[in-house]
């Protein structure tokens, strides 16, 4: 069934929705894919914040001023990696509300919402959080772990009930559910910050994703793809940076980069790439040296960073894992 909703964002910088706009016939979201703790199965709906239900254009809130282009660049310009955090907690509340307006404010492919949080807050749970993810102290030190979920599950769930023939099981399926839920957390990193909060991805997922899934008791069909730690911050780094728009942003066809395009894009990446590891700690300098790393390039694949054969030998057990798991037919 189709209703009238109008949405209503929240947040400093939340656009309105002016009056005079015509209600539309607006898709509408799944609810119960926000989890506290593990994955559940639940058979009722949840209410509340986290229902997944927009409201209704009947009660809607005095107009508030209309996000500016400019507000929203200085949001998106403003963004750091936040790895320290203050002793304080996230409004529960906040932060369903936050995940339920991500998901309407972002695309899902097909409108399947194939996609599931896990939301980790008890330190016991934490500290297990923190081994799988290479005992980064920041897991432990956030008051807020959320795990992103490629989640075929529940639409499978639902498919079987409605006599339906079985799908979404297969490799495509896998890559339609992560990329729904990469684009859903990157909503969701924007609309924190926008609340004063700071937050930091999480790449060991990649590399732990099985035992993570494990640990939160996802079903088949369903496995962690990105993870992000959320907190209140308590260190103001400089922003790190970016290759420049030169190289990456191509007109018609894809042009292929000459030594010298290398050399001049990676330049100021290399210079404050190298100066900012080396100044980490005496140590990281130490292991530069041992290994014989004399620049950010050779960093990159070394032993101690992002190493090629750990990555062969985790790509093997992923592929792995997504046919134990159902993703691969």
């Amino acid at each position: 069934m189709s209703l009238r909703y109008r949405i209503v964002p929240t947040g400093p910088l939340a656009p309105a929705i002016p009056a005079s706009v015509p209600v539309r016939q607006w898709p509408l979201r799944l609810p119960g894919w926000i989890i506290g703790g593990v994955i559940d199965r639940p058979a009722s709906m949840r209410a509340g914040a986290a229902s997944g239900h927009l409201a209704s254009s009947s009660a809607l809130p005095p107009t508030k001023p209309a996000m500016t282009a400019d507000a929203f660049s200085r949001l998106m310009k403003a963004h750091r990696s936040i790895r320290a955090f203050q002793n304080k907690g996230v409004d529960p509340a906040l932060v369903d509300r936050v995940l339920v307006e991500a998901l309407h404010g972002s695309s899902s492919s097909g409108n399947l919402n194939m996609v599931s949080v896990i939301k980790t807050v008890d330190v016991e749970r934490k500290k297990r959080l923190c081994e799988l993810h290479f005992d980064q102290p920041m897991v432990l030190q956030a008051p807020l772990v959320l795990t992103f979920c490629a989640d075929s599950h529940r639409t499978r769930q639902w498919l079987a009930r409605r006599g339906a023939r079985l799908g979404f099981g297969d490799f495509i399926s896998w890559h339609v559910a992560g990329y729904d839920a990469v684009i859903l957390a990157q909503t969701t990193a924007l609309a924190l910050e926008s609340h004063g909060l700071g937050i930091c991805y999480m790449g060991t997922t990649l590399h732990s994703m099985g035992a993570i899934a494990e640990f939160l008791e996802c079903p088949d069909h369903c496995l962690p793809v990105t993870s992000m730690v959320v907190g209140w911050p308590a260190e103001a780094p400089p922003q790190r940076d970016r290759l420049p728009g030169t190289a990456w942003i191509h007109d018609e066809r894809y042009r292929r980069p000459t030594p010298a395009d290398i050399d001049a894009h990676y330049a100021e990446r290399e210079r404050r790439g190298r100066e900012r590891y080396l100044s980490l700690s005496a140590e990281m300098a130490a292991l530069w040296a041992e290994h014989g790393i004399t620049s950010l390039a050779q960093f990159y694949t070394s032993k101690i960073k992002y190493d090629p054969d750990r990555f062969a030998q985790d790509s093997a057990q992923l592929e792995a894992l997504l046919r134990e798991r159902g993703f691969r037919g």
